[in-house]
């Protein structure tokens, strides 16, 4: 599925369009730098690096903890295993997402730097063109009914097969320059079993997304009217449950 190397303390996975061009290098945006191919950057709770490299433009993030324990050990995680690192299973997902059609960044490499029993990672995903967040657009001008309906589908294909968002928000949710739906950062995301309640606790979590953001920002083009749109699309476009 995807190939593998081990470079002293580095693993590094690599999506097979690409393993050969590949080294540590990519994984540090100084290098970019110094090579004067960042062509931008967006800050979250982390920064990412947007660069362009030959034909490829891709984004380049660190893997940072949150909460309370991201104080305490920043950007680092207990080993047990490669299967079991976040960086291992947030690009496998990937790798399969873009195997099963599904409007995802295809995944381009990922990096485990193992330190003894802890490690680091960071990942490697193609930019996705003209990209534009929920949140983005919001901060500009409502949303159109097609576009709801677009997102309301979107995610109802994702929960049909299965495929889990460990956070589901409005700032992971991007139209592309065609007005294409994307969702994009996977971490801690999994496909389950199409049964139980996790799509409904998904897709509340993104309502959640929505009024935070509302409360937050002065200017945003949304009202509760928008939502029950998005959630109409996506619950008549939700198979039911076997």
């Amino acid at each position: 599925m995807f190939n593998q190397q081990t470079i002293n303390q580095h693993i590094i996975l690599s999506n097979p369009e690409y393993s050969a061009q590949i080294s540590l290098n990519w994984f540090d945006a100084e290098y970019w730098q110094q090579q004067e191919k960042i062509i931008g950057s967006k800050k979250g709770r982390a920064t990412a690096w947007f660069f362009c490299h030959n034909e490829l433009t891709a984004v380049l993030r660190h893997y940072w903890r949150g909460g309370l324990v991201g104080k305490v050990l920043s950007d680092q995680y207990v080993y047990l295993s490669l299967e079991k690192t976040r960086v291992y299973q947030e690009f496998a997902l990937m790798m399969t997402l873009c195997e099963m059609g599904l409007k995802v960044p295809k995944p381009i490499t990922a990096k485990v730097t193992k330190q003894g029993l802890i490690y680091r990672g960071d990942i490697i995903t193609q930019a996705i063109e003209g990209a534009q967040s929920l949140l983005d657009v919001l901060k500009q001008r409502a949303l159109t009914a097609d576009e709801l309906t677009k997102v309301g589908n979107t995610i109802a294909q994702f929960h049909n097969l299965g495929v889990y968002h460990a956070d589901l928000n409005i700032n992971n949710i991007l139209f592309d320059n065609t007005g294409a739906v994307y969702i994009i950062d996977f971490d801690r995301g999994e496909i389950k079993e199409i049964k139980g309640q996790w799509q409904q606790a998904n897709i509340s979590r993104l309502l959640r997304s929505f009024d935070k953001e509302l409360g937050r920002n002065q200017v945003m083009h949304w009202q509760q009217s928008d939502w029950q749109q998005l959630n109409t699309a996506y619950q008549s476009s939700l198979k039911p449950k076997i």
